[in-house]
């Protein structure tokens, strides 16, 4: 066991535990960013729950730092099944945006477009929304694609979903005359 993912390992599994000091240690050291997203294929949910909670933070402070994992991001992390790295996924996605070649934005588009149609995780929809009536300002395609998607998502029982399918609507309504 590595020393993020022992850091990273039990108390409460819907607490951070030590994933602020793993973050410290980071931003003081950043080769030990690798270590860290080896942590990604721990066998253990909540240190793969901590480990996004970590990249997202390390990717806030230093964007830079993430870009050399956009291409590991989109192959490996994608095929994790588990609502917290998919959600997270979205999150870094926006984060990278500006950062992130044509083909790697295309890459990360289909994995939300995937999400948005088969996760029922309830925080993987609403940031899976979000990003992508972010992206889809700019790409007419992409806005045609997501309209049915988020007025499917605004008849969800869950009023999270429901209410932020509707406000992304909107948004994607008032930015279709762009």
């Amino acid at each position: 066991m590595s020393q993020f993912e022992a850091m990273l390992t039990g108390g409460h599994p819907n607490s951070l535990g030590r994933t602020l000091d793993v973050v410290d240690i980071i931003l003081a050291d950043p080769p030990l960013l690798e270590q860290l997203y080896q942590c990604y294929f721990s066998e253990d949910e909540v240190v793969r729950l901590r480990v996004s909670n970590a990249m997202k933070r390390v990717c806030r402070a230093h964007p830079d730092w993430l870009v050399p994992y956009i291409d590991r991001l989109l192959t490996e992390i994608s095929q994790i099944n588990q609502a917290s790295t998919q959600w997270t996924l979205a999150q870094l996605f926006m984060e990278l945006e500006d950062r992130m070649t044509a083909e790697q934005h295309a890459v990360a588009t289909r994995i939300m477009q995937t999400n948005l149609t088969e996760h029922h995780d309830w925080i993987v929809l609403n940031f899976t929304m979000e990003a992508l009536t972010l992206w889809s300002k700019d790409d007419a395609a992409l806005r045609e694609w997501l309209k049915p998607h988020l007025e499917r998502l605004t008849r969800d029982s869950r009023k999270s979903v429901a209410a932020r399918a509707v406000k992304f609507g909107k948004a994607l309504a008032k930015g279709a005359g762009k």
